[in-house]
């Protein structure tokens, strides 16, 4: 397998005066270039400290990550991270938020900026890049943080719950957006996420996590025929909901 990402073995440790709280445990897996895989699992299960970890916000306790073939050591722009929250800045126009990414990392170019503007265009955004965040709905303005994400070309995103704040039609209309976007661009991708139909919706493969260490419990591969479709459509095919059904028993009929 030709891996975009590859975590080897990898357990954390988070230690405090008064304790030390293994979080993870011996978390190994590859993403092939250009697949969406999710994680899901209870909460308390690492899912958030392994994100963490690949995008070189956090060094692991043991173990080690490799994005491209390369060690994760810091923070890269090989990593995109796109949060629940949008964090624009309230004070800069749409155009300058989706900017963000580029001029911190110091390769804001004229030739980039043109290509801000056209994922701007591609999003349905560009008629607003001189509006303000306030001026925009919540999807919208998710919107703008995945122009902003994919502004670096990273190799990998990392998509930690990005939809859990909108209302259920705006989820499911970014959802197809985001899967749609990323195919075209040969993404790789790793979601995050509380919700099983969303994961099974959007993603080639789920990685189930089991919590109080976060450890891996199970694997699924989503057939084709789900895999192949947008999320909304996806969601109405025979096979998906006995595949939700599988996987709800894997937590013992409780939340993910």
């Amino acid at each position: 397998m030709d891996s975009a990402v590859t975590v080897n073995h990898v357990t954390q440790v988070y230690v405090t005066e008064e304790r030390a709280t293994l979080a993870v445990q011996g978390i190994d897996f590859a993403i092939a270039r250009g697949e969406f895989v999710s994680l899901i699992g209870p909460s308390g299960c690492g899912k958030t400290t392994l994100l963490s970890i690949i995008a070189g916000l956090i060094r692991p306790t043991a173990g080690t990550v490799t994005v491209a073939g390369n060690p994760v050591n810091g923070p890269s722009t090989r990593v995109g991270y796109m949060l629940q929250q949008d964090y624009l800045f309230p004070w800069r126009t749409i155009e300058a938020n989706a900017c963000m990414g580029l001029e911190i990392a110091g390769l804001l170019t004229k030739e980039k900026k043109q290509g801000v503007l056209h994922l701007l265009e591609e999003m349905g955004l560009y008629s607003f890049k001189d509006y303000y965040p306030s001026q925009l709905s919540g999807g919208m303005r998710q919107r703008v943080a995945l122009v902003r994400t994919l502004a670096t070309e990273p190799e990998l995103l990392l998509l930690d719950e990005p939809f859990s704040a909108l209302d259920y039609q705006t989820k499911l209309q970014l959802e197809d957006l985001v899967v749609e976007t990323l195919q075209a661009k040969k993404k790789t991708a790793l979601l995050v996420t509380h919700d099983i139909s969303e994961a099974i919706a959007m993603s080639d493969r789920i990685i189930v996590l089991d919590p109080n260490p976060g450890r891996m419990r199970q694997e699924f591969h989503i057939p084709e025929e789900i895999r192949t479709s947008v999320p909304f459509e996806a969601r109405e095919l025979p096979g998906f909901h006995a595949l939700f059904r599988l996987i709800w028993q894997e937590f013992g009929g409780h939340e993910a």
